[in-house]
């Protein structure tokens, strides 16, 4: 993506994670770091990107990726998950989102935040008007 910058990338709080579960000390157990919540596992299963790698924990290979954005320019918008591909269109839409990317395994419930970066071209922009939901009609 052309307009990412700020960039700061968890591997390093995702080793130590691991390492306290998995290395010589052991002070976390599996059922300790596979506590994702039953929403982020479910939005994993319908709107999650295939991941590079297997898990960590279980070495299931239904590890998944999700983008969150995050932003005042987003309006109603923010904190949805989006494809990469949407992303691609939102930076030349936008001024400035943040990304946050989210590893999460279906099967023993697994999950990290792997990277965070901020998307946009920069260009200040009032938030879209607030559209009417469905929430907002039935309550």
């Amino acid at each position: 993506m052309w307009s990412k910058r700020n960039e700061v990338d968890f591997s390093l709080q995702r080793r130590h994670r691991l390492q306290a579960t998995f290395g010589r000390q052991r002070s976390l157990t599996p059922s300790d770091i596979c506590d994702a919540d039953p929403m982020l596992i479910r939005a994993a299963l319908h709107h999650g990107e295939r991941a590079n790698a297997d898990c960590p924990v279980c070495s299931n290979e239904r590890m998944v990726n999700l983008n969150y954005v995050f932003g005042d320019q987003l309006g109603q918008y923010s904190g949805r998950i989006k494809s990469t591909e949407d992303l691609k269109d939102m930076q030349a839409e936008y001024g400035e989102f943040k990304v946050c990317v989210v590893e999460v395994c279906t099967d023993c419930g697994w999950n990290h935040m792997t990277s965070s970066y901020v998307l946009g071209d920069g260009v200040p922009r009032r938030p879209p008007r607030r559209q009417q939901t469905v929430e907002d009609i039935y309550g």
